[in-house]
């Protein structure tokens, strides 16, 4: 379980669909929208709006662990453009563009990230693994939002199941890299003492690990760093009190299994 402090504020709810188990968050109230767990699989988003809105259509990418993110119309256009070749466009994020679209993003131990907009009813789904992270894919999407006309106040933004920083251990080149994403002024400063600015935090996105030149790294934690400097206040961020790799009775996690399996999250525009 997370024990950050935001985490007290926001209700998460188990919901139940011919006897299978998925997650909503009370942040996202205004939506129709769901982490499903492993218990759905193999099913597809195309078959699971059933479940969120069987009138809405569902769009989804081919997931790379960049940045990149794209609406339902792009998506659409190189469908049609692609007919032959890969199906579905390189990206990590789809938002919204009109109502009644279903937008999605499979997970195993990266971070789904369901958005919305309480004033217009857009929303976004965004992968956000470490390497999404990195490239600031959570701020990219709000920076679409806002471009669009959305303020900042009217957002929310919601963290699924997702690996826990308690057993996630990386690289400290990877914590590094990750951290860089929301420190500033860190130009000419070096790598170790970027580590040591990132344990000083009074929300500290790493633990200390028994092996050399390794920490435990909470991938959801950064994402919150990243919103807050933006200005998002503790009320608009939600950050769900699952971990993937520790709850194998609802998740699937590659860590744990090393098995290519994943969980979709979606949510539909009002």
């Amino acid at each position: 379980m997370l024990s950050h402090p935001q985490n007290n504020l926001i209700n998460w709810q188990w919901q139940d669909w011919k006897g299978l188990p998925y997650l909503t968050c009370e942040l996202l109230e205004n939506w129709q929208h769901g982490f499903f767990t492993q218990q759905f699989s193999p099913r597809l988003p195309e078959n699971l709006i059933e479940v969120l809105d069987h009138s809405a259509n569902s769009y989804r990418v081919k997931q790379v662990h960049g940045n990149r993110i794209l609406m339902p119309v792009e998506i659409e256009e190189y469908q049609q453009e692609n007919l032959s070749e890969t199906p579905l466009p390189s990206a990590d994020g789809v938002i919204s563009n009109q109502k009644k679209q279903g937008v999605w993003v499979a997970t195993a131990d990266c971070t789904p990230v369901l958005i919305g907009d309480r004033l217009t009813g857009q929303v976004a789904a965004i992968h956000a693994g470490w390497r999404g992270t990195a490239q600031r894919i959570v701020p990219e999407a709000i920076a679409k939002f806002l471009d669009w006309g959305s303020e900042l106040k009217d957002l929310v933004i919601v963290m699924g199941p997702a690996i826990s920083g308690k057993v996630y251990q990386v690289s400290d080149e990877v914590a590094v890299e990750v951290g860089l994403s929301f420190l500033k002024d860190t130009e000419n400063i070096k790598s170790k003492d970027i580590l040591e600015l990132l344990h000083n935090l009074s929300n500290s996105p790493l633990l200390a690990d028994d092996d050399e030149g390794k920490v435990r790294l909470d991938v959801r934690t950064i994402n919150w760093l990243q919103l807050t400097a933006m200005g998002f206040k503790r009320e608009q961020i939600a950050i769900a009190p699952y971990c993937t790799y520790q709850q194998p009775e609802h998740f699937f996690s590659y860590r744990r299994t090393q098995e290519k399996k994943v969980q979709w999250s979606g949510i539909v525009s009002n």
